[in-house]
């Protein structure tokens, strides 16, 4: 006969087991957030730092590569890349000029500038996208980058607003970063410039600005999170 505390025990187990052993283990299982909130994973702002800045840095790179296999597929000569203007759209959003300026600037007026640059790629990414699939054989080359891009921006954009979200809960950034309700509060009214582009101007002012807001995450991080690898 087996003691009553041991029996107990043996059925404490098996329920916990019932519980718990059933429930996913994957991080990937629950959505993360900034709050605790119910059924989501909560990451510390440096972490959530690391992860856009890693996030941005995978876009800047894939950019890079389109760029380039577009210029070796559409334009084998360079002479023809010579003519290219270079106008892009988002020249309206004025942007720091060096690192040091875009260390002076304050910490909402950064982040505004990271988010507006995010917006203003929105659509034309997409569109890009939409015209390239008449290219079969340049979709196959490429490896179909042009949507990774499209899809990337979007991933991205909501990634920074869930830094801004962790740093307004830690009292770090006011309330007046205001794209969280509203991201097309940002297009300007010319916005629709894009339109007017080249694809070989606009992959060049992507890599350019996908540049831009990865250098802007690592100056924000390091003045935010200084002790976390700056």
């Amino acid at each position: 006969n087996c003691p009553l505390s041991l029996l107990v025990s043996v059925v404490l187990v098996g329920l916990l087991c019932l519980v718990f052993c059933s429930q996913p283990t994957s991080l990937d299982a629950a959505p993360l957030c900034t709050n605790a909130e119910a059924g989501c994973h909560v990451l510390s702002l440096a972490n959530l730092f690391d992860r856009v800045i890693q996030h941005s840095a995978r876009m800047h790179s894939i950019s890079n590569d389109l760029h380039s296999e577009f210029e070796l597929y559409f334009l084998p000569s360079k002479n023809q890349i010579g003519r290219v203007s270079r106008n892009c759209h988002t020249s309206n959003i004025l942007t720091p000029n060096g690192k040091e300026n875009a260390q002076r600037m304050a910490r909402e007026e950064l982040t505004e500038v990271i988010l507006k640059l995010l917006v203003a790629w929105r659509d034309p990414l997409w569109h890009f996208h939409q015209s390239m699939t008449h290219f079969h054989d340049f979709i196959d080359f490429s490896s179909n980058k042009s949507l990774k891009m499209s899809d990337m921006v979007h991933e991205l954009r909501k990634g920074v607003q869930k830094v801004v979200e962790k740093m307004q809960m830690l009292g770090i950034l006011s309330n007046s970063v205001s794209s969280l309700m509203s991201p097309e509060a940002f297009l300007a009214p010319g916005s629709a410039e894009w339109r007017l582009m080249k694809d070989y101007e606009l992959l060049y002012c992507f890599r350019r600005d996908s540049n831009k807001v990865q250098n802007y995450l690592k100056i924000l991080k390091c003045r935010i999170v200084p002790e976390d690898g700056c």
